[in-house]
C-alpha cells in the first residue's frame, strides 16, 4: 500500500513540476516534505507501515545536512510565515462540515492551508484521499509559481532574484553594525505601518527578515536598493554577528532552495566566520577591566600602595604559591584560574613600572603584600638608559621611551633595511608618513636606533638585561640565537617577581624549599637568589631540555649549595613522587610557575582556545599538582 501511495506521489509531482519551473517545483517540496511524510495523521491512514519503512526515507540531502546550523541566503521564493498562526485563524471560518473535521485536520497537519483545503474537498466530493492530496498539491503549486508572486509590487530591477556569487565580501564597516545593535524593537502595529509605507521592506519582512534587519539595511543602501543587494547586506551582518552585537534572538525565520554551489559557500563561509572570530584581543574579550595603572598591590615607583588583603580560607597554609601568565586572555580564562586557586583574586602588573619594557602580567598567590622591597640597585626604566648606546643616533621623531613586550621573535634584516632606504631617501627630516611607517614597525618588533638611519633587534643578551636575567644567562653551551630568543621572550620578568617574593626572606632566613613548575630558564631561581634567599632544594619541572640546561649552567656557575632536581614532563608528576621529595625534604615552602600562554595570548590567531587549547591546558596540571601537594602536607602535619 506504501508503494503505491509514494507512485501515485510522484505521478501528481511530475503533472504539477510539467507547469512550473524547477525553482517552484522544488520550493515547493521543500515547504510540504517534512510535514508531509511526518504528520500523524499519514501514519493513521495505513496502520500497516511500520516503524523500519518510516525511517528509511530520508529526505535529507547530504548538502542540507551540511549546512542545516549556517544561516541561509535569501532567493524569490517567498514562504508563507508563521504557519500555526494562520492555521488556527482559518480553522474557526473553515466551512468544512463535522464529517469532514478528520480529513480536513488531516491534511492541515500536513501543512496547507485551510482554504486550499477546503477548496480541495469540494473538488473531490467522494472524499478520495489521494485525488484531494493530487489537487492540493497542483494548487499549492499554483499559489507559489512565479506569476502569482507579485505581492511585494517591486520595480523589476528590484524583483529579488537567487544569488550565484562567487565572491561574498565580509567587508563591513563598524557604522553599520551599530544600526543593527542599536534598531530598537518593533511591534506588531509598528510593522504593519512601516510595511504599507515602503514596500521594500514589507517584501524583506515577510521573506523572513526583522524590521530591524529590513530598516537598517534600507538606510544603509538607500531605497532604490535592489533586494538582491539589500539581502546581501543583512547576511554579511548575520555573518559578523556576536554576543550582544547585533540582534538578539531573531534570525530568518524562513529559507529557500538553494542550489549545491549555495550551499556549499554557506557552508564555507560559516566555517571562515569562526576561524575568523579567533584573533587579537578586544575589550569584549577581557574577563575584568584591566586597571590602569596596572600596579597590582602597589610598585616601587608610586605611592599608592596596598598592605592588607583578606585570603579565603582554603588558600591559606602551606606551601605558598606563585602563578603567572599574560594578562589580556579570552574571556573567563582568568575568572576560571582564580576559582581554581582557591578563589584568590588576580593581581594584575606591567613591568614597565619595574624595567624598561612593558610586560602585561596576572598573578595568583597567597603571599604576604605588606613589606615588599625590590632588589637592588633599580634597574633601568628606560630604553636610552637600559641601552645607553642608542641615544646617540635617537631621532627626536621618535617618542618612545619604553618597550612593548618582549617577544620570541623579531624583526628580520629584510625589514630594517627597508627602513634605512625609507629614511635615506628622505635625509634628516623624513615626511610624517615615512615617520608613521617607521614608528609602527620599530613598536611592533622592538627595534632601536643603532646608527644614523638604521634600526636593529634587539641582542639576546640586551634581552636577558631587560628581563633581569644575568648577561650571557642563555648564551653557549650549543644554544642557538633562536632558542635564546624563544627561552627569554617566555621567561618571567626577574625584577617583578623579585619585589613579589621578596615577602618570603624573612620568613625563610636559613633557606627555601622550591617547586618550580614549568620553570623555563629559571627566572624564579633567579629572583629568589638575588633576593639572598638561600635555595636548599629545588625540584625543577621543565619540558625543554634547552631550558633545562640554561638552569643547570646557571646553577653550577653561581656555585649553589643545594639541591637541583630536574623532570620532564609535568604530566608525570604524581602524588607518588611528590610524597617522597615532601618526605625527604620535610615539604616545599613555595610551588611557582606559569603555565604556557600559547593558547591565551592576543598574537595567536590560530588556535586561541583559552585553557582549552593543547597547551595552555596544562594549567590544570599546575593546580593538580598544588592541591595534591597541600593535601600531602597536611597528612604529614
Amino acid at each position: 500500500m506504501l508503494h503505491v501511495r509514494l507512485l501515485f506521489l510522484l505521478i501528481a509531482s511530475f503533472k504539477v513540476a510539467a507547469i512550473l519551473d524547477d525553482s517552484a517545483f522544488f520550493s515547493m517540496l521543500d515547504r510540504l516534505k517534512p510535514s508531509f511524510w511526518r504528520a500523524k495523521g499519514y501514519r493513521e491512514m495505513d496502520d500497516h507501515i511500520s516503524g523500519e519503512e518510516d525511517e528509511g526515507i530520508d529526505w535529507d540531502t547530504e548538502d542540507e545536512l551540511e549546512i542545516q546550523n549556517t544561516v541561509t541566503s535569501s532567493c524569490s521564493t517567498l514562504v508563507t510565515r508563521n504557519a500555526e498562526a494562520i492555521i488556527s485563524k482559518e480553522e474557526s471560518s473553515s466551512s468544512a462540515g463535522p464529517s469532514n473535521s478528520n480529513l480536513v485536520q488531516h491534511f492541515l497537519g500536513m501543512g496547507f492551508s485551510n482554504k486550499l483545503v477546503t477548496k480541495a474537498i469540494k473538488e473531490n466530493v467522494e472524499g478520495d484521499t489521494e485525488s484531494i492530496l493530487e489537487t492540493l498539491l497542483t494548487l499549492s503549486a499554483l499559489d507559489n509559481s512565479p506569476e502569482e508572486q507579485s505581492s511585494c509590487d517591486l520595480n523589476s530591477h528590484q524583483k529579488q532574484q537567487c544569488v550565484d556569487d562567487d565572491e561574498f565580501s565580509s567587508d563591513y564597516d563598524e557604522s553599520f553594525l551599530v544600526d543593527f545593535s542599536e534598531s530598537d524593537s518593533w511591534s506588531d502595529d509598528e510593522i504593519t505601518e512601516n510595511g504599507d509605507s515602503h514596500p521594500t521592506i514589507l517584501c524583506l519582512a515577510s521573506m523572513g527578515y526583522t524590521m530591524e534587519e529590513a530598516m537598517a539595511a534600507t538606510e544603509r543602501c538607500g531605497p532604490d536598493a535592489s533586494i538582491e543587494e539589500l539581502t546581501d547586506i543583512i547576511y554579511a551582518a548575520q555573518m559578523a554577528k556576536t554576543d550582544a552585537i547585533f540582534f538578539e534572538e531573531e534570525k530568518p525565520k524562513n529559507s529557500c532552495v538553494m542550489n549545491r554551489k549555495q550551499k556549499r559557500k554557506m557552508f564555507e563561509l560559516e566555517a571562515w566566520k569562526k576561524k575568523k572570530q579567533k584573533g587579537p584581543v578586544t575589550d569584549a574579550d577581557e574577563v575584568i577591566r584591566l586597571p590602569n595603572p596596572m600596579i597590582g598591590y602597589g610598585v616601587p615607583s608610586e605611592s599608592s600602595v596596598i598592605t592588607h588583603r583578606t585570603l579565603p580560607d582554603a588558600a591559606i597554609g602551606p606551601p605558598f604559591f606563585y602563578y603567572e601568565n599574560v594578562a589580556l586572555a579570552p574571556k573567563g580564562v582568568w575568572e576560571t584560574i582564580s576559582r581554581f586557586l582557591y578563589d584568590i583574586e588576580p593581581e594584575f602588573v606591567d613591568s614597565k613600572y619595574f624595567c624598561a619594557a612593558a610586560r602585561k602580567r596576572g598573578y595568583v598567590h597567597n603571599l604576604p603584600i605588606n613589606n615588599r622591597f625590590p632588589i637592588l640597585p633599580l634597574p633601568p626604566r628606560t630604553i636610552n638608559d637600559a641601552l645607553p648606546l642608542t641615544k646617540k643616533w635617537w631621532p627626536p621623531w621618535d617618542k618612545r621611551t619604553k618597550l612593548n613586550c618582549l617577544q620570541t621573535v623579531y624583526g628580520s634584516a629584510r625589514l630594517t633595511d627597508r627602513i634605512r632606504k625609507a629614511l635615506e631617501k628622505w635625509g634628516d627630516d623624513p615626511p610624517l608618513h615615512v615617520q608613521k611607517f617607521v614608528i609602527e614597525q620599530c613598536r611592533k618588533w622592538n627595534l632601536v636606533w643603532v646608527g644614523k638611519n638604521k634600526v636593529a633587534t634587539l641582542e639576546p643578551d640586551e634581552v636577558e638585561t631587560l628581563l633581569g636575567f644575568p648577561r650571557n644567562h642563555t648564551r653557549g653551551g650549543g644554544i642557538s640565537r633562536t632558542d635564546r630568543y624563544k627561552s627569554l621572550g617566555n621567561s618571567f620578568q626577574v625584577d617583578t617577581v623579585a619585589y613579589h617574593l621578596s615577602v618570603l626572606k624573612d620568613v625563610f632566613p636559613n633557606g627555601i624549599n622550591v617547586l618550580s613548575l614549568f620553570s623555563g630558564i629559571g627566572g624564579a631561581e633567579v629572583a629568589l637568589d638575588r633576593l639572598r634567599i638561600p635555595l636548599k632544594n629545588v625540584v625543577s619541572v621543565e619540558i625543554s631540555e634547552v631550558n633545562r640546561d640554561i638552569v643547570r649552567s646557571w646553577w653550577e656557575q653561581t656555585k649553589q649549595k643545594g639541591n637541583l632536581i630536574h623532570l620532564s614532563d609535568i604530566q608525570h608528576v604524581n602524588g607518588d613522587t611528590l610524597e617522597r621529595y615532601i618526605v625527604s625534604f620535610g615539604g616545599f615552602d613555595l610551588v611557582v610557575g606559569g603555565s604556557p600562554c600559547n593558547n591565551l595570548t592576543g598574537g595567536n590567531r590560530v588556535s586561541r582556545d583559552g585553557l582549552e587549547g593543547e597547551h595552555s591546558a596544562l594549567f590544570y596540571d599546575y593546580f593538580r599538582i598544588l592541591d595534591l601537594v597541600k593535601c600531602i602536607m597536611s597528612r604529614q602535619n
